[in-house]
């Protein structure tokens, strides 16, 4: 399957396209990545309180967009491998559980960044 040589700004339009339609695909067929999506939209105007300065705001938003991006990559790995077949196969359960733990890096850095950020603005604040 050849795709059509496509350049300069319609490229981009296309390459938009193709963007927004795996974004559908993504909140029709992916439950996880619903309830991410959700969550970060409820955590956003949490960031803009919770941080006081722009660096504070970019590490609270960062890793809420950061586990968006991972698992549309896990969606998009679980959905090659569930394409290429159904059956149990030892490099496929393992490309899948490798995507599940990126997931739960990301979700892991999300907390970390939250956590002390907030431990900054309410905790004891050990400034040397």
């Amino acid at each position: 399957m050849n795709k059509p040589a496509r350049k300069g700004l319609t490229r981009i339009i296309w390459a938009g396209y193709y963007s927004y339609r795996g974004i559908i695909a993504a909140c029709r067929y992916e439950a996880a990545f619903r309830q991410e999506l959700i969550l970060m939209f409820i955590m956003l105007p949490f960031a803009f309180w919770l941080g006081e300065t722009a660096e504070q705001r970019i590490l609270l938003i960062g890793p809420c967009v950061l586990v968006i991006i991972v698992e549309l990559m896990n969606s998009a790995i679980e959905a090659v491998v569930d394409r290429i077949g159904s059956e149990m196969h030892e490099l496929s359960g393992r490309a899948k559980d490798m995507g599940s733990a990126a997931v739960l890096f990301s979700l892991i850095l999300v907390i970390i960044s939250w956590g002390l950020i907030a431990w900054h603005r309410f905790g004891l604040n050990v400034t040397p």
